[in-house]
Order: C-alpha cells, then structure tokens, then sequence
C-alpha cells in the first residue's frame, strides 16, 4: 500500500534530492543544481499573526497532513496508530504522501505562503533546514504548549534547543536520524573516520557520499576543523576545496540519494555516507552491513510536523502531535519505520510491541552516541545560494 512499509523493505530517502532518480555521477548537471531552493521571494516574510485563519477544529472533526512516503505504520490497519487516533478522537484524516523532496515541496508551495493564501493542509512534516527556513519566513503557526504538553514532557533531551526553534514553539520533531558511515564487513575492514572514507587507498573508487548538501558538508567541515554548527566562509572555502579534491583524486566513486544501499549490499561499493535507518533495512537482509560511529561523531536531522499559515484545523493538528508522543504509539510507529524514535518512554515500551528492538541502537541510540552528534548551521538566503550552487558545482562535475 502506498505510504507504508515493514522490516525488510527498502525505504526512501526523506533528507535527499533524489528519490529513486539512481545515481548522481561526475558528468553533466547534477539534480542539486536543478533544484536549489528558489528562497529569494520578494514579499514573501510574513508575520504569522496576521496571516492565520479561523481554526475551525471543533466544529470539522478533519485533518489534513503531508508527509513523506513509506513514513508511517500501515494505515488500513484496524490496530495500528492512524486507526486508533481517528477511532480515540473522532477525527477523519486525509493523509498524503506527497513530500518527496524538501525542496520540491518548498517550490510547490512558496507562492501561496509567500502571499499569506492556503496551501490547503494543517500539518507537513519537513526536514530541520527546510523547517528553519519556513520559521524564519513566518510560514508557520505556533503551537499551544498547552495542548501538547507530551512533546515538551518527552522530547528526548538531545533534540531540544535547535538554534531555530529553541522553545518547541512551532515545530514537534516526527521521527530522526542519524548520518555517518556504513561499510560491508565482508569487502572491507572497519571505516572509522570520515577522514578515512576519504584518504583510504583500499577504498578507493569505492566509496560514495550523499546529494544532500547539510550531511555532506558536516563532515567536511568537520575534517577540516571547522564546527559545523557555527561556521565562516573561510572556512566554508577550505571544506569545499577540500571536498574538490577528494573528488578529483577518484576516491568518490558517486554521490547518490539513498540508492546507495544496492550498491553497498551488493559490494559495488565498500563504505559511504550512510543514513541509519537504511542501514537497519540493509541489516535485515544482509548481517555484513555495519553502521559506525565516526571519530567526527554523527550528524543528528528530523524532519518535523510544522502547522502552515492559514491551516483550518490547528488544534485538531495539536491532538495529533500530542498523541504521537505517548511512548506506547511512539514505539508502535518506530518499531515500523526503524528511524530514531524522538519520544522519551518509548524504549521501555518497545519491550512490549517488539521486544527484539529494544537493544537496537540506530532506534534508541546510546546517550553516548547522541553525544557525539551535531547539526548543521541555519543558513540564510545568500549563504543557501552560494553553498548550494557551490556545492553542486563540485558533485555535478
């Protein structure tokens, strides 16, 4: 059924520009530079206060939601979690799957909300860059703390305090990942550091990185001393320069969206950048896939539940977000889609609903390996332009 899978099926990418598109090679324009964010709308801030719409929840029992596909247990399913919110609160759900891509929603988007018109949905769930971005725009209504006090009871500590949304006053995190290394056991020794991904001669044309730009750049920064979360353009250019080299020496064999797990299955490639809940997929089929740590530590990203300027139901919005934070759906809804669960309670939950994921540490990670995470800078119109366009420079060519 569409919008839904199970263990042992391959996920999709929610943080890539490629969906599906195959790999992204060294020759012609690559998709990055077909589709960077257009974020220069003339007009287009707006003040959240003045472009809401009556909320007319009480009286219309609807919701409206977009969300990435294959991001959600199985919804005709009489037991599962989007049955019982509707059964509990009387609330019908009009559910799509229709955020393929952060920046091609943006695109579909941008114009209504940059004029305070509808886009006709209550809730999307949106990457934490594309998530920061609309904040910043006055794009997104803001949430009562009074009707979701289980966001701020257990949101798990480590996702507290984003730069761009300290306060959780607009956005509720629906599920996290963390970005760092895989490698197949059964080509290749341990990959340690990203500084090894790149230098290795064992590894060489063997290795691929991700499209995504944020992921990417992290460890690139990283290697090159910089902090990703607080950066110059300085030291923007040494990372970059830096990455152009790896790619001229062939150490890269492609930068792919998460196609890359074929690859990695099936040997072709050796070690790569790697998004942890495709690796708990891979592990499903193949016990060689290992997924690591880096000595630079790991990139930590949501994608988010965000309210849009002039959503109709709001509070009906409140109740789901507030119901997906019960560590009992918590754990129902990550034991299906094996991403991080961001609900505090889930784990001891989870020994309930499937007690073999209890110990799995890409869904409940360690507060070790959540120390070692980072998140990217938020960037602003010119540096989103200048960074992207350079980085799809280096990746397209």
């Amino acid at each position: 059924m569409s919008g839904e899978r199970g263990p042992g099926r391959p996920p999709v990418t929610r943080r890539g520009l490629l969906r599906g598109g195959g790999v992204l090679a060294f020759a012609g324009l690559s998709a990055a530079a077909l589709k960077l964010p257009l974020f220069e709308v003339a007009g287009a801030r707006q003040d959240p206060a003045a472009c809401a719409a009556a909320d007319v929840s009480e009286a219309e029992r609807r919701l409206v939601i977009s969300n990435w596909p294959q991001y959600i247990d199985p919804r005709r399913k009489e037991e599962g979690t989007f049955q019982t919110f509707q059964r509990r609160t009387g609330i019908e759900v009009a559910y799509t799957d229709d955020v393929n891509d952060n920046a091609e929603f943006y695109a579909k988007v941008r114009n209504q909300l940059g004029s305070c018109q509808p886009i006709d949905r209550d809730l999307v769930m949106l990457t934490d860059w594309m998530a920061a971005r609309m904040i910043g725009l006055g794009w997104v209504q803001p949430l009562d703390p009074d009707r979701v006090p289980n966001l701020h009871a257990n949101l798990i500590d480590p996702l507290r305090e984003r730069q761009w949304d300290p306060d959780l006053t607009y956005h509720a995190p629906w599920q996290t990942g963390l970005t760092g290394i895989a490698y197949n056991a059964a080509k290749t020794g341990e990959v340690g550091s990203f500084e090894e991904l790149l230098t290795r001669s064992d590894l060489k044309g063997r290795v691929t990185l991700l499209t995504e730009m944020r992921d990417t750049m992290s460890f690139l920064l990283a290697v090159t001393g910089a902090d990703p979360r607080d950066f110059t353009d300085d030291q923007w250019g040494v990372a970059i320069d830096r990455l152009r080299e790896v790619v001229a020496s062939g150490q890269v064999r492609a930068f792919t969206g998460n196609d890359y797990t074929q690859d990695l299955a099936a040997g072709n490639i050796y070690a790569c950048e790697a998004w942890s809940g495709d690796v708990i997929q891979l592990q499903f089929e193949n016990p060689d896939i290992k997924f690591v740590t880096p000595e630079e530590g790991l990139v930590l990203w949501s994608d988010n539940m965000l309210v849009p300027n002039l959503a109709t139901h709001t509070a009906n919005a409140e109740q789901w977000i507030d119901y997906y934070y019960e560590p009992e759906v918590a754990a129902r809804l990550a034991a299906w889609v094996n991403y991080i669960c961001p609900v505090r309670g889930a784990r001891e939950a989870m020994e309930q609903v499937d007690p073999s994921l209890v110990d799995n540490e890409l869904i409940f990670p360690s507060d070790e390996a959540l120390a070692a995470t980072f998140d990217f800078m938020p960037l602003d119109d010119r540096q989103t332009t200048q960074y992207e366009g350079e980085f799809a420079d280096v990746t397209g060519g």
